[in-house]
């Protein structure tokens, strides 16, 4: 499995487009909800200013993504406005995971080139500004295509310089992430880790705090508690998601995900509904 599909396999983002058409003046996202924002600008120009003092103007065929809960405005010309697609990121895991710690708190992308992440785009434009029947449904799975293609750009290019991306693009602890998502039940001590990637237990635990900003073994309760809250989500028993992430009963679990959330599991599953 390559390295994007094994994190996305137990890490998943909904897109819900809550407006497609001709924005003219400004929008306001202070309130953001705890979610993220993805902004697709077809035509016109844009500034988009963040509460933490970002702030661009677009005046191509662009994304803007907000991965994290970031207060934003937009600002378009009164009179031509600007043609947009706009949708609410939501994280199963509720926000917290090492690929959403990962991420920049805004990405930006040119819509150019015939590669995946501008076709995706295009195809989403098509579908918002014309009249057809299922064209909601259709429009929040493309813009599920289009954030995919976000982080293979992402990850292709080497942007992000810490955290979970910074560890894929990696030659050696890639290839210990890439297990680890696959088995996370196992019981991966440093050393095993380490032989993994080739390194003796210093380099390894060196390199991979220098690179992903964390040590081997928090990384890999963060990972753990990822796929686990999507299997509580899913009501399963605790002991047999304990079982299935490494821990050897529900009690054990409870214990990291309270010191990791300060919740207990039950507590953190009904404020996820």
């Amino acid at each position: 499995m390559d390295v994007l599909s094994s994190v996305l396999r137990h890490f998943s983002l909904n897109a819900n487009v809550f407006f497609s058409g001709n924005m003219c003046g400004t929008s306001d996202f202070s309130d953001d909800k705890g979610v993220g924002h993805l902004h697709l600008l077809r035509s016109g120009t844009l500034k988009v200013r963040s509460n933490n003092g970002f702030e661009v103007v677009l005046s191509k065929p662009s994304v803007i993504f907000f991965p994290h809960s970031t207060g934003h405005c937009l600002f378009s010309d009164k009179g031509e406005g600007a043609d947009l697609v706009c949708a609410q990121i939501s994280y199963q895991s509720g926000g917290h995971s090492p690929l959403l710690q990962a991420l920049p708190y805004c990405l930006n992308y040119e819509l150019t080139g015939d590669g995946l992440l501008a076709q995706s785009a295009f195809w989403i434009f098509d579908e918002a500004f014309k009249d057809a029947s299922g064209k909601h449904l259709i429009i929040d799975r493309l813009c599920d295509v289009f954030l995919i293609s976000v982080l293979r750009k992402v990850l292709e290019e080497g942007t992000i310089k810490s955290g979970m991306m910074a560890g894929f693009a990696h030659p050696q602890l890639a290839k210990v992430l890439i297990k680890i998502h696959q088995t996370p039940e196992q019981s991966w001590s440093l050393s095993a880790m380490a032989e993994e990637c080739g390194m003796s237990r210093s380099k390894f635990a060196d390199t991979f705090k220098r690179v992903i900003e964390q040590t081997p073994a928090d990384y890999l309760a963060d990972w753990r508690l990822s796929v686990a809250k999507k299997l509580i989500l899913k009501n399963q028993n605790m002991d047999l998601v304990a079982n299935q992430v490494g821990y050897e009963n529900g009690s054990a679990l409870a214990r990291v995900f309270r010191k990791k959330t300060g919740q207990a599991p039950k507590e953190w599953l009904l404020s996820q509904q």
